[in-house]
């Protein structure tokens, strides 16, 4: 999921080149494009000075003493896979991250192209704000860039819209499936090996099946046991949740899905003041103002 940057690429380069070009030029139209650029650039890193102003950087903290021994073995282990599961999400969505941070100068920008995950305002509708950047491709760098929603829906290509693929072309530019444990066989080898360390370690065994059911899914890309074992889970302090799972960033069709990874530890006073509201699910169910069909199953209970 990495070949939408050929394009960008070129724009940038070209961005650049128009720069160096300019220096042979007279002084006048030397003057005139140095002088677009500037502003160009200016009117950018003001607009990433006012928009970075509307994060805040907040800092997440627990009680690891409340934590067993294994428990404190365990977080690391999910942190790390955890953090392979962003550069993952980099490389579906803009995976020429490093060389264009390499060249940009300002902090802030660069502060900003992190928060958003490639160098388009998620908060104001993709707004490109790095110079030279065009918009921002709606199958992210799940396709090849030169090819069109109608291409792919009228191809002959078997499970076209597979959630764990990428399409790319082949030698000949006939459109081609490349599944996720294929493509990214390295990074979720690494991944899954840490959720198989940290199952040795878990001393729940719901969590333990899904740390083991998880590690597979990832090597594989068949998650519904994994899925389904994450559910069943009841008593574990430790959670995390990891893989290829929602689809918002394919805008082409919905369809691919994107790599994520939350390492959480539950709050079991907070769990246990929770806990009533669970017993008001049915009551709360039974008063919804649709058809008794639509009402079947029992909010709460355990599965």
């Amino acid at each position: 999921m990495r070949y939408k940057h050929t394009v960008a690429q070129l724009f940038f380069g070209c961005a650049l080149l128009a720069g160096f070009a300019s220096c042979s030029n007279n002084n006048g139209k030397e003057t005139t494009a140095t002088t677009d650029t500037d502003t160009l650039r200016d009117g950018l890193e003001a607009y990433v000075d006012n928009r970075i102003n509307i994060y805040e950087t907040v800092k997440l903290t627990t009680n690891l003493n409340e934590l067993t021994v294994n428990e404190r073995k365990i977080l690391p282990l999910l942190i790390q896979a955890a953090q392979i599961m962003d550069d993952l999400f980099w490389k579906q969505t803009y995976p020429q991250r490093d060389s264009l941070l390499n060249v940009l100068k300002d902090e802030k920008v660069k502060t900003f192209l992190r928060i958003n995950y490639g160098p388009w305002d998620r908060l104001n509708g993709d707004k490109p704000f790095v110079s030279g950047i065009g918009p921002k491709p709606d199958g992210a760098a799940f396709y090849p860039v030169d090819m069109t929603k109608e291409e792919l829906e009228k191809s002959n290509l078997k499970d076209k819209f597979n959630p764990y693929s990428v399409v790319r072309r082949d030698s000949t530019g006939k459109l081609t499936l490349i599944p996720y444990h294929v493509l990214y066989a390295t990074e979720l080898q690494k991944a899954s090996s840490l959720l198989k360390q940290a199952a040795l370690l878990a001393e729940d065994p719901e969590f333990k099946k899904y740390l083991n059911l998880r590690s597979d899914a990832l090597v594989t890309d068949k998650y519904t046991a994994s899925d389904n074992a994450w559910m069943d889970m009841k008593n574990n302090v430790l959670d995390i949740i990891i893989g290829p799972i929602e689809n918002y960033e394919d805008k082409l069709f919905n369809a691919r899905t994107s790599y994520e990874g939350y390492v959480l530890v539950k709050d079991k006073e907070w769990s246990k003041r929770l806990a009533k509201y669970v017993t008001m699910l049915p009551a709360l169910q039974k008063g919804l103002p649709v058809a008794a069909k639509y009402k079947s199953e029992k909010p709460g209970a355990d599965r």
